[in-house]
């Protein structure tokens, strides 16, 4: 939908929800409509915060006992691991090379597999696996896409030099189609994924980003390339490289911006991506794009996951990680309805969006007003629940980082509950229509 006359002020309202600042500052006035009971779609529960911080310690004191120093950050890193080690080993391939690619060149290329990887992590759907040959084991949803993401660019599907299959460029990507990335990914009428079209769109239009933008990605149009306009941005403290997170931010916001759907909300014309209009907003809206509430999961998501290799491979440091946020996918959002924090209201969400009469679950497109409330309470009480369980453990936010809450507790926490209330599917309490470009 289109919103506005470009002008000035758009202008810069458009560059103001491309920025980390914004999802939160414009998620925290839905948070404070929640509060005076003013969301069209659901209630808010502030007294059942503590029944999911003592969930999400139970689950990190049964992990990692009281060792929360060894909690890994959210990231994509996990995921590709899952079952066996696989970054480790394939990091002593690169060593093991008579000539051995130096740290710059392995940060690239890994910065290459996880940025693809996070890409193709949207929701598969429930009836989706993924078989490992070399692990023998069967893996399905985020665990599933990872490692047929890791696999896929070892065999080379995404270079376009035949001489060097470990990369991702705009050339390999440019000859990727529905049909080959099914069958990478193992998908037949028996083994049916959610949004193939949408994720082998989203590889197509990566190609065309990454060509766009050679001040971030080359002449090669290559995702790891971006360590060299990170160190053009850094500076050096002692032996320390500093590097600001906006920096990386304006990378992923800026130069993938034609890799989103064009059908999505635009303010003067200008495509938003992950932006979206809420219904409870516009009532107090004061100029144009006020209403609009900016998410930017895959986004966040891509930095959590490009942050980890390029801290423990270059041993650079990346300032202003606070303004990084919890991200707002059906997870993290699941924990907080399955557990109370919110609740549906009766009758808000009409009967067409219930597939079955006999299913309290609803299926609601992400653009629903009632996904964009749900997404926009997740941010805040992510940071809420935080710091509820800090405060528990007596844990400052250096020693308990919010990307260690999210990987040790809510995003697992919200799996776990999923999979106790809901054995069969495992599903959300609200299912996301997904075209493998939000989730």
């Amino acid at each position: 939908m289109s919103v506005g006359i470009f002008g000035v002020s758009v202008q810069q309202t458009v560059e103001y929800l491309r920025t980390l600042p914004s999802i939160r500052e414009r998620c925290q006035r839905v948070h404070d409509l929640a509060r005076q009971g003013k969301l069209q779609y659901f209630e808010y529960h502030p007294d059942k915060e503590q029944d999911v911080a003592d969930y999400c310690i139970e689950i990190i004191k049964r992990d990692f006992g009281d060792n929360f120093s060894a909690i890994p950050p959210h990231g994509r890193w996990r995921h590709l691991d899952a079952g066996v080690p696989r970054i480790a080993p394939l990091i002593a391939q690169w060593d093991s090379l008579e000539s051995p690619p130096d740290n710059k060149e392995k940060a690239k290329r890994l910065i290459d597999l996880f940025l693809v990887s996070v890409l193709l992590d949207a929701g598969a759907g429930n009836s989706w696996a993924y078989r490992d040959a070399a692990s023998g084991e069967t893996f399905s949803r985020s665990e599933g896409l990872g490692v047929a993401s890791f696999n896929m660019f070892a065999e080379g599907f995404f270079s376009g030099d035949s001489q060097q299959p470990h990369r991702v460029d705009a050339r390999g990507l440019a000859q990727v189609t529905p049909e080959k990335t099914a069958q990478a990914m193992q998908v037949s009428s028996d083994n049916p994924m959610v949004g193939l079209e949408g994720r082998a769109s989203l590889l197509v239009n990566l190609s065309h980003a990454l060509k766009s933008s050679p001040a971030f990605f080359g002449a090669e149009g290559r995702p790891g390339n971006m360590i060299d306009f990170l160190e053009s941005e850094s500076i050096e403290d002692g032996r320390t490289r500093r590097v600001p997170l906006a920096a990386l931010w304006h990378v992923l916001v800026s130069g993938l911006t034609p890799i989103w759907p064009t059908d999505r909300t635009t303010l003067g014309g200008v495509p938003l991506g992950d932006v979206w209009p809420c219904g409870a907003l516009k009532p107090y809206a004061s100029a144009e794009g006020d209403e609009l509430v900016p998410f930017h999961k895959l986004t966040g998501w891509t930095t959590y996951s490009l942050i980890e290799p390029i801290e423990k491979i270059l041993g650079w440091q990346f300032d202003g990680l606070e303004d990084m946020t919890g991200l707002p996918e059906y997870r993290n959002g699941g924990l907080l309805v399955d557990l109370g924090v919110l609740s549906l209201k009766p009758s808000a969400i009409t009967a067409a969006y219930y597939p079955s009469a006999s299913s309290p679950i609803p299926r609601l497109p992400p653009s629903h007003p009632a996904i964009v409330e749900w997404r926009a309470m997740t941010v805040i009480e992510l940071d809420r629940v935080a710091d509820q369980i800090r405060g528990q453990l007596g844990l400052s936010k250096a020693q308990l980082t919010l990307a260690q809450v999210l990987e040790s507790a809510t995003w697992k926490g919200g799996r776990e509950i999923a999979k106790a209330k809901r054995p069969e599917s495992g599903g959300p309490p609200i299912d996301i229509v997904s075209d493998g470009t939000v989730f």
